[in-house]
């Protein structure tokens, strides 16, 4: 049966819901643009002028303060009149301005300037002709802003009134059903965005799981990272992550256009599209301020890495015996190799180190002084163990697929590191032995003199016989008992030696050279199985571990055959 296939996201959905998405993106990108108040679709007020932005003269720009209204800055009062402070100024006007933007009994046009040396009076002209100040202009603060008394009076009253009006046009009544429809708009868009993205990831993760197409191993050169069921997994984490970022996100920036619909919050919506707009503007300033220092920590490891390979293959024709240097074993090309990739790496890591983005940070700080201190901990017996490794490997005491016995463990070398040395023992025992105990073991090698001087290595034994037995017929029998076995060389002949004349019975050590030293344990058994033989077959009885010679009359110890 052929395997079901999955339809398209957009197929067999109403337009409208096919149409949410884009609809959606575009209400976004409307939240980062439009200024975000009901006044822009409002009806026009006349523009209030741009506050002056000429330098201050005398003060410096620290106490300067502001007029708001509804949280917008209106006024700048860099100098007030008399002994005054700009910001207690700046609050009682802001009180003031507040009350007549919501007297809707006052036209902005009644605010006059009158000139009444040496201020300029800002105030209320009312049709009777009376005239109620409100604050005063004088030659310190024109002169703050470089600008003549009665130029800078003129500007103020300019401003209040393009504020006034555009607070109340604002504030109408037609503004509010604007705004709630364009508010029930976007949210029905959001919506329809919202169940289009759920239903695309619940889609995606049933095709992750059930797909049956297989997906390719992840590799590092020959490294293996990921599997097929770790990609799988992976996937799945990816596609979580995005769906819910991509949620928060688009919540996030649905905020402030909301809010920006409403006279109340305009100022809320606008310090989130401001903050968001530093952002992104803060993240984008630094990731193209951090393109030549990228492009640097790039040149810098491709050239380490080039190294590296350049240093790898010479040691590799070292190992191989094709490239010979006096003195330098091939033995040693592999860890040499290792340590000189690691310290070329080690200082390309330095050396680009600084170009990281945020290298001099606290955290960057932060985290350097923590490793620092867990390898000062840690330090003590890890450098213990890889001296000893060092010394190990350049003293050639062993190499991998050696036969030695190392602290009472027999077996063959699978991996010298800097940290271990396993052993295989013959029952296929892996035996890991920290360096730093090697070191200080007794070390005995049976494969080192077959490869460096080209002889056999020796095993010995040792029996008892009694002194009824003629040692010249012991040798005999011992020497044909090696002669039996073939894991003993013929060249150098085996030969044995009287090595105690003891109270009861003498010792006799056979010395034989072994074929093989990987079967050592195996031709070492038939080597006493074939002196049992020999022996038994000669009426000569083995006097181990010891017995009495008192004749009495008992039987001999000689087996019978069988």
């Amino acid at each position: 049966m052929a395997e079901p296939r999955l339809s398209r996201p957009g197929r067999g959905r109403p337009f409208a819901l096919r149409l949410a998405p884009w609809g959606a993106l575009l209400v976004l990108l409307l939240t980062l643009v439009l200024p975000g108040a009901p006044g822009a679709w409002a009806t026009p007020a006349p523009a209030a002028p741009a506050a002056p932005v000429a330098p201050a003269a005398s003060e410096p720009p620290a106490t300067a303060a502001w007029v708001e209204l509804e949280g917008r800055r209106v006024l700048e009062l860099r100098r007030v009149a008399g002994a005054q402070k700009p910001q207690e100024v700046a609050a009682r006007a802001s009180q003031q301005l507040g009350g007549l933007a919501k007297d809707y009994r006052i036209d902005p046009a009644w605010l006059v300037v009158r000139e009444d040396p040496p201020y300029s009076m800002i105030g209320l002209e009312k049709p009777g002709g009376s005239f109620q100040p409100l604050f005063a202009v004088d030659d310190r603060a024109s002169a703050s802003f470089d600008l003549e008394r009665p130029v800078l009076a003129e500007r103020y009253r300019d401003q209040l009134r393009g504020a006034i009006r555009q607070y109340r046009s604002s504030h109408s009544l037609s503004t509010w059903l604007r705004g709630t429809a364009l508010a029930l708009a976007v949210l029905l868009l959001f919506l329809l965005w919202l169940r289009v993205q759920m239903g695309l990831n619940a889609r995606l993760a049933a095709w992750l799981v059930a797909s049956r197409r297989p997906l390719p191993v992840i590799r590092l050169g020959t490294i293996h990272l990921l599997d097929e069921i770790q990609l799988r997994a992976l996937l799945q984490w990816l596609r979580r992550a995005v769906h819910w970022s991509l949620l928060l996100l688009v919540s996030y920036l649905l905020l402030p256009l909301l809010l920006g619909l409403f006279p109340p919050t305009q100022v809320i919506a606008e310090g989130l599209r401001s903050h968001m707009l530093r952002v992104v503007d803060g993240l984008l300033a630094g990731l193209v301020g951090s393109i030549p220092n990228l492009v640097s920590i790039a040149l810098i490891l491709a050239i380490t890495a080039m190294v590296i390979r350049a240093t790898n293959a010479w040691f590799s024709e070292i190992g191989r015996g094709r490239l010979q240097i006096p003195g330098f074993y091939p033995e040693w090309a592999q860890p040499t190799k290792r340590l000189v990739a690691g310290a070329l790496l080690l200082a390309g890591l330095v050396i680009a180190y600084p170009y990281v983005p945020g290298s001099g940070s606290s955290a960057f700080q932060g985290a350097g002084l923590f490793v620092g201190v867990l390898a000062a901990l840690g330090s003590s017996a890890v450098a213990t163990n890889v001296i000893s490794g060092l010394m190990l490997i350049y003293t050639r005491a062993f190499r991998e697929g050696d036969r030695v016995e190392i602290n009472g463990v027999i077996g063959v070398v699978q991996d010298s590191a800097l940290l271990v040395t396993r052993v295989l023992t013959p029952r296929n025992e892996l035996v890991s032995i920290p360096n730093a105990t090697v070191i200080g073991a007794s070390i005995t090698n049976f494969s080192l003199a077959e490869r460096e001087i080209h002889r056999p290595v020796a095993l010995a034994t040792t029996i008892t016989i009694g002194y009824d037995v003629p040692w010249r017929q012991v040798h005999a029998l011992m020497r044909a008992a090696a002669a039996s076995v073939p894991g003993i060389c013929d060249e150098p002949a085996p030969r044995v030696l009287q090595t105690s004349l003891n109270d009861f019975h003498i010792s006799y050590e056979l010395n034989a050279c072994v074929r093989d030293v990987d079967r050592y344990r195996e031709t070492l058994s038939e080597l006493l199985a074939a002196l049992q033989d020999e022996f038994a077959a000669s009426g000569v009885e083995i006097l181990s571990p010891g017995y009495h010679a008192v004749r009495d009359g008992s039987g001999s110890t000689v087996p019978r055959r069988a």
